[in-house]
């Protein structure tokens, strides 16, 4: 059964197809462009002891983000060719080192050779994506970023997303259950849809921000960023807390690698992925296929529990053209499926209202995601931006009242200029639309059939960038949201009928400024200080079932307001590094049910009339050993606290003012270590969380408080040859009871074993 969802693209406010026909028009154009440039660039990476290292990205930027990259040779030599005259910044990129950067000035016809000596690092350098509106170092980000990289996965043998950020600062992960269970993000203290999430630059969230990181897989991924505190700058709607952005693997030499793993709950797992480059062409691509019988054991009223079975297909696909010195485009693919028993809250039941074993309820997710990126260079100083993408997300469930259906869809284009002012000064400006729908069974009309509920954005953005002598860099930006929701019929046949709603407008601005500075200029020391410091404001528009299920036409976006001052310590050339960031979140407007406890503060049944802040503290340190141990530990200290609504002296039942946020724990850590040497690799870490204040798991109608835990899992790798090996872990090694979300009961201890082949590094 599916949602009836017409798209009406050709009602929203500007039309996406229009612009869609200037992307044909202006790539026609460009078949007509001439590449005019010739400098060259060419060196040798080395490593501490001199020695040429091989396939180390090699980056040039300038103030338009990355101009060229390339990767070194068995030899560690490198070269880029076809470069336009100006000022330059080279960097090398390579798992546990870094390298100071090195300004290059070229002119036409110029070849100079410029060598890269690299030194270890705890955290290795990295280009990211989702900082400000252009690729940057991170360590040049003036905004709080993390990056976990592909080396990281494969070290920690990672399976999804959702895992590897559990040992992010500032970041609550939370689980329903074992493997494909609905599992929640809270960013900084903020709500589970208020982090964005990207896929290659494609938005892949729900209508109304919401998205289940249960089925995210870590397969053929070269890295994950994440973006801390409100992002709607760059970003708009929906990056209200926070953005995660997956990037696939794409480019570099020639690779294939294949995995096949299974163990305790009936889990089998086969992933394929492989990437590449032939000339002025790049690729990328995998595929995925899971299943797990899930946990068959006793319930808490003694039943034997079924149903929570768990499958995922999935496939993913880039292909790329790059001009050196001219267009550079980019295609991408992202298709997947899962389905998953729901047996319903079978652990800790403290208002005793558990009924037992649901063996009927289903879901089944498909996504399918299509996208074209162009980048086009009109002269060294001057670039533009032009992307287009389609998001599908489709579900269906079967519960014991029947099917249902719902989903979302979504038109997304955008086009940018990137101007250089100085080679210390860009600036970026242009405009997104984004047309959009939800649907589900329950949304129904006067008829009682079903209708879509359809939403236009037009987002219209600036940014800023200045460089000082590499020590301080400032981001400034400011981005103007008009959002349109289409008029709606009434349902009078609702157990709570709705009236009609006339068409709705909201222009929302949001500003966004960032710092990052370094105390000691670079190289000048072997400890460094860097303080950075950000500031901005976002906002989540209302969901399906928001505007569906409410008398209120004048439901607002949900609003935040964040602040956060950081300091960084590298030790020993950055061998030792230490980190501290504090924060303060203020969340306003957000909407709740208008119930008896706070009646006087709205006329409707929902409104935006509730009010929450959090603030903490976020630690870490890392270190790395030339002997090949890599050391991580994180501590977030987070407070939250629920505000009066508006007008009154009162929080939305069953909360009361001052209650703690749920399922956001005050106190959480993780601690891992890593060794590589000689064909073996091991690792082991330690979760732990206090406890969270959780809703009734039966009927969300009082709250209870769901105890912390503490968990360790531990994996070795052998290398037999060259391209093959075995490797091993274990979860939840002591065999801990312990519910993530109260209720569901998190996986026990569990075994896996797996073969890894690999060709082409």
């Amino acid at each position: 059964m599916r949602p009836f969802r017409p798209w009406r693209l050709a009602d929203q406010p500007a039309r996406p197809v229009s612009v869609l026909a200037f992307f044909a028009v202006f790539l026609a154009l460009l078949a007509l462009a001439d590449a005019a440039s010739a400098a060259t660039i060419a060196g040798t990476v080395t490593d501490p002891d001199g020695r040429g290292v091989p396939a180390v990205r090699v980056i040039l930027t300038s103030a338009l983000g990355t101009v060229a990259a390339t990767e070194t040779d068995t030899n560690g030599s490198y070269e880029i060719t076809g470069l336009p005259a100006g000022r330059f910044t080279l960097l090398a990129i390579a798992d546990g080192f870094q390298s100071d950067p090195i300004g290059v000035t070229l002119s036409a016809d110029d070849r100079p050779d410029v060598g890269v000596r690299l030194r270890l690092s705890a955290i290795a350098e990295s280009i990211v994506v989702s900082a400000s509106q252009i690729d940057a170092p991170l360590s040049r980000a003036a905004s709080g970023v993390s990056v976990v990289t592909e080396a990281e996965l494969d070290a920690r043998q990672i399976v999804t997303v959702a895992d590897a950020l559990r040992v992010v600062p500032g970041l609550s992960v939370a689980r329903s259950g074992g493997q494909g269970a609905l599992t929640s993000l809270f960013p900084r203290g903020g709500g589970s849809n208020y982090t964005l999430v990207l896929i290659d630059g494609m938005r892949v969230n729900a209508f109304g921000g919401g998205y289940d990181f249960g089925h995210l897989s870590a397969a053929g991924v070269e890295r994950i960023e994440i973006a801390r505190g409100a992002q709607s700058a760059i970003f708009g709607s929906d990056a209200i807390g926070g953005v995660v952005q997956i990037i696939t693997k794409r480019g570099g030499r020639p690779r294939v690698e294949g995995r096949i793993e299974g163990g305790s709950q009936g889990s089998a797992r086969t992933t394929v992925d492989a990437a590449g480059a032939t000339g002025a062409w790049t690729w990328g691509g995998g595929a995925e296929r899971s299943l797990s019988d899930g946990y068959t054991g006793g319930s808490s009223n003694g039943e034997n529990v079924s149903n929570d079975d768990d499958r995922l297909a999935r496939a993913t696909g880039t292909l790329g053209w790059r001009r050196p010195g001219g267009a550079d485009v980019l295609v991408t693919g992202n298709f997947s499926r899962d389905e998953r028993g729901y047996p319903g809250p079978f652990g800790a039941d403290p208002s005793s209202y558990y009924s037992g074993i649901d063996r009927v309820s289903r879901g089944t997710n498909d996504t399918a995601q299509m996208g074209a990126r162009l980048v086009h260079p009109w002269s060294s100083r001057v670039r533009q931006r032009l992307e287009a993408s389609f998001t599908d997300l489709s579900s269906d469930f079967t519960s014991p009242y029947g099917p249902s259906a719902s989903g979302s869809r979504r038109f997304d284009s955008r086009i940018q200029e990137d101007i250089a002012l100085s080679s210390a000064l860009g600036a970026s400006a242009g405009l997104e639309i984004i047309s959009e729908q939800g649907a589900s069974t329950y949304v129904t009309g006067g008829a009682g059939q079903e209708i879509p509920i359809e939403r236009g954005m037009i987002g219209v953005f600036a940014e800023g960038r200045a460089a000082w002598r590499d020590r301080l860099f400032v981001t400034g930006g400011l981005r103007l949201d008009h959002v349109s929701r289409h008029a709606l019929e009434a349902d009078p046949l609702a157990f709570q009928p709705r009236p009609a709603f006339a068409e709705q407008t909201i222009d929302s601005v949001n500003p966004k400024i960032a710092v990052n500075y370094l105390l000691t200029p670079p190289g000048a020391t072997r400890s460094t200080t860097r303080l950075r410091a950000s500031a901005g404001t976002g906002i989540r528009p209302p969901n399906v079932f928001e505007i569906a299920f409410t008398d209120n036409p004048g439901l607002q976006p949900e609003r935040s307001r964040s602040v956060d001052l950081g300091i960084e310590q590298q030790l020993a050339g950055g061998a030792f590094i230490i980190t501290a960031t504090g924060f303060f979140n203020r969340y306003d407007d957000l909407i709740v049910t208008v119930g008896r406890a706070i009646g006087v503060a709205s006329r409707y049944r929902t409104d935006n009339v509730s009010n929450a802040r959090a603030r903490g503290l976020e630690l870490s340190a890392d270190a790395r050993l030339p002997v090949g141990l890599a050391i991580h530990a994180a501590y977030t200290w987070l407070d939250t606290e629920i505000l009066s609504a508006d007008g009154v002296q009162a929080a939305p039942a069953p909360f009361k003012v001052g209650d703690a946020l749920i399922r956001r724990p005050r106190h959480q850590g993780a601690f891992h270590l890593t060794y590589a040497r000689s064909g073996l690799m091991t690792f082991a870490e330690v979760l732990g969380r206090g406890k969270t204040l959780d809703l009734e798991p039966s009927f969300a109608g009082t709250t209870y408080i769901c105890p912390g835990y503490t968990v360790l899992n531990a994996g070795a790798g052998f290398d037999v040859t060259r391209n093959l090996q075995v490797f091993v872990r274990a979860l939840n090694l002591t065999d801990r009871e312990y519910e993530e979300t109260l209720g569901y009961p998190a996986r026990r201890r569990s075994g896996i074993v797996g073969v890894r082949i690999a060709a082409g590094r």
